[in-house]
């Protein structure tokens, strides 16, 4: 089998949620448990780190994994979805897993009795490879939930959950409290568990599952930390890094060897030991071109005021959608001064671009569209004087299919 059949074979054979959404959506935990016992296990051979969260958790993930690895423990890395190449969900030290480690899963995959779903599939790749492999550590992000999360089946070293948004409530539940019970699922028994976010409507619901676990917690926002700057430079990165640093001094207290200077210099070169992208991430100079892959309300309340902050004489912003967001919500945060290249994202998911402009017409937002990312990019290029700005955001895959 060679690399691509394998990769055809994951597609058109697996359903996937990053492509078909909901018809690819099987919460619990009954399958990937029988297909890990498939494998002899090999979620056990390793210490975890479990990361939950509507926004931030890759952030915080690459955050832990970059500081890890600059003080010498072998570090794995499961994230989701990937913005380019599959391997980008596995890594070992920032390093994808590699093509023939795919081929060889595949092909064990394709006779087995399991009909896993295309995310449990990627988890139990990783696990296995991660056990192979031997790793000191690995960092486990959750796909949208929590509780019936397919990564749910590790007994961590300590639980991690960003914040609670609105995001996927036709999955989660339609109330931040709802949501928060999620997530609230990857508290386990005795676990520490730090919270990033002090929220009305979830704290109680953090703290009432901790107690119940017996689990200590943490809410990064009202620890004293110290002040450490990070390469990730989006002004939400904030509340990520009092996460990361909450949770590093946590390792420590677990037996971890992290100094300070690993800290520092983990946290300053978190892109280039991991290879972490799409995060207010800039692309070009003359005109300045930003991409970021913030996708529901929450995120994009950071981050246009960011834009906005920018130095630039005319905005143009390159925007597409998932047809399954709250399309209003974030169609009302975006400025109305800036011109807009409306396009789809090249996923079954994707919102026509056409639909798209009808919606934001009817907010204030005018513009054109575009069969293709990159035409409206292009086209964005064409129109932008080297002290105007652009902007290229709305969906992970709109970014996915311009950046490097």
């Amino acid at each position: 089998m060679q690399y691509t059949e394998a990769i055809d074979w994951l597609y058109s054979q697996l359903p996937i949620f990053q492509k078909q959404g909901k018809a690819a959506y099987h919460p619990g935990l009954d399958n990937i448990k029988l297909l890990l016992s498939e494998l002899n296990n090999p979620e056990r051979e390793f210490k975890t780190i479990h990361v939950a969260g509507t926004n931030g958790k890759g952030s915080v993930s690459h955050m832990l994994s970059a500081v890890l690895q600059t003080a010498g423990y072998k570090t794995g890395l499961y994230t989701s979805p990937h913005l380019k190449n599959f391997e980008e969900r596995v890594k070992i030290d920032g390093k994808e897993i590699a093509k023939e480690q795919v081929v060889d899963f595949t092909r064990k995959m394709m006779v087995s009795d399991v009909k896993p779903s295309f995310f449990e599939m990627t988890v139990a790749m990783a696990f296995e490879y991660f056990a192979k492999e031997q790793v000191d550590i690995a960092i486990i992000e959750t796909g949208m939930g929590g509780r019936l999360d397919s990564t749910n089946v590790i007994q961590p070293l300590l639980s991690i959950i960003t914040n609670i948004s609105l995001d996927h409530q036709q999955y989660l539940g339609d109330t931040l409290e709802k949501i928060a019970h999620e997530k609230a699922g990857i508290i386990k028994s005795n676990t520490p568990v730090v919270i990033g976010e002090t929220q009305l409507e979830t704290s109680t619901v953090f703290i009432q599952k901790a107690k119940l676990e017996k689990a200590e917690i943490w809410f990064a926002d009202k620890e004293k930390l110290p002040s450490i700057e990070s390469d990730l430079i989006g002004s939400y990165q904030t509340y990520n890094l009092k996460t990361a640093l909450c949770s590093l001094e946590r390792l420590i207290k677990l037996g971890f060897h992290i100094t300070d200077e690993h800290i520092e210099n983990g946290l300053q070169n978190v892109q280039q030991l991991t290879a972490f992208k799409g995060r207010y991430q800039q692309l070009g100079l003359n005109p300045k071109i930003i991409a970021d892959t913030g996708h529901n309300e929450a995120a994009l309340a950071y981050l246009i005021p960011q834009l906005l902050s920018e130095d630039f004489n005319q905005l143009h912003i390159v925007f597409g959608m998932a047809n399954d967001k709250d399309i209003h919500s974030i169609l009302m945060l975006l400025p109305k001064s800036a011109h807009y290249y409306f396009c789809k994202p090249n996923v079954p998911r994707g919102m026509s671009a056409q639909e798209l402009e009808r919606k934001a017409a009817k907010v204030g937002l005018q513009g054109e569209t575009f069969e293709s990312v990159n035409l409206a990019l292009q086209e964005a290029k064409n129109k932008a004087s080297n002290n105007d700005l652009i902007f290229v955001g709305g969906s992970t895959f709109v970014v996915a299919e311009i950046i490097e």
